[in-house]
C-alpha cells in the first residue's frame, strides 16, 4: 500500500518534474482521500499514505513556488459507482448520509479545476465536510467524539468484519 498509494507518486514526480522544469511549464495533480485528513479506525495504514501526499504537495508547492511547474492535491470522499468504495457497495455496505458519496465526473472536473487555478487542495465530496474537518484542527478531542457519529469507522469496520465475502484471497 505504501508503495502504491505514496512511493510511486513520489518516484513519477521525481522522475517527469525535471521535463517540466525545462519545459517552463507543468502541473503535477496527487490523487488523495478525505481519508488522509482525518484518521480513521481500521484504515491507518490508508489514512497515512493519504495523508503523506497531502503533506507532499505542500512541500512541493514551497520548494518550488518561483517555478513554472504547479501542485495540487484533490481529496475525494467515497466514490460512487468505481473502485474500492463501489466493492463494498456492491456487497451492501453504504457510506452514511452524513459521509456522503461523490462521483468520477466531479472528481475529474475538480481536478481540472486545480490545475487551472493552481489550487493547493481541493476537497471532492456531496456533503460540506470542510468545516468538521477545520473544526477538528481547532478541538482535536471534541472532533474524536463527533466523527464517529458520522459512520465512517462503523463501515470500516463492518467492512474488516466482511473482509473474507469481500476478497476471499484475504483469507488467513
Amino acid at each position: 500500500m505504501v508503495d502504491l498509494n505514496l512511493t510511486a507518486p513520489m518516484l513519477l514526480t521525481h522522475r517527469v518534474l525535471p521535463r517540466m522544469l525545462s519545459r517552463g511549464a507543468g502541473h503535477v495533480v496527487f490523487v488523495s482521500s478525505l481519508a488522509g485528513k482525518r484518521g480513521g479506525a481500521y484504515i491507518g495504514p490508508y489514512n497515512a499514505t493519504k495523508a503523506g501526499l497531502i503533506l507532499l504537495t505542500q512541500a512541493l508547492r514551497a520548494e518550488y513556488s518561483s517555478s513554472p511547474v504547479g501542485f495540487s492535491v484533490v481529496c475525494p470522499g467515497f466514490v460512487a459507482g468505481v473502485g474500492m468504495y463501489q466493492r463494498f457497495a456492491d456487497t451492501g455496505l453504504k457510506a452514511s448520509r452524513l459521509v456522503g458519496t461523490t462521483t468520477t465526473d466531479r472528481v475529474a472536473a475538480k481536478i481540472v479545476g486545480a490545475i487551472r487555478h493552481d489550487q493547493p487542495e481541493v476537497i471532492v465530496n456531496s456533503v460540506p465536510i470542510r468545516g468538521v474537518l477545520a473544526f477538528g484542527e481547532l478541538a482535536p478531542r471534541l472532533i474524536e467524539r463527533v466523527i464517529p457519529l458520522f459512520g465512517t469507522d462503523k463501515f470500516f469496520r463492518r467492512v474488516i468484519t466482511n473482509r473474507d465475502r469481500l476478497d476471499p484471497s484475504a483469507k488467513g
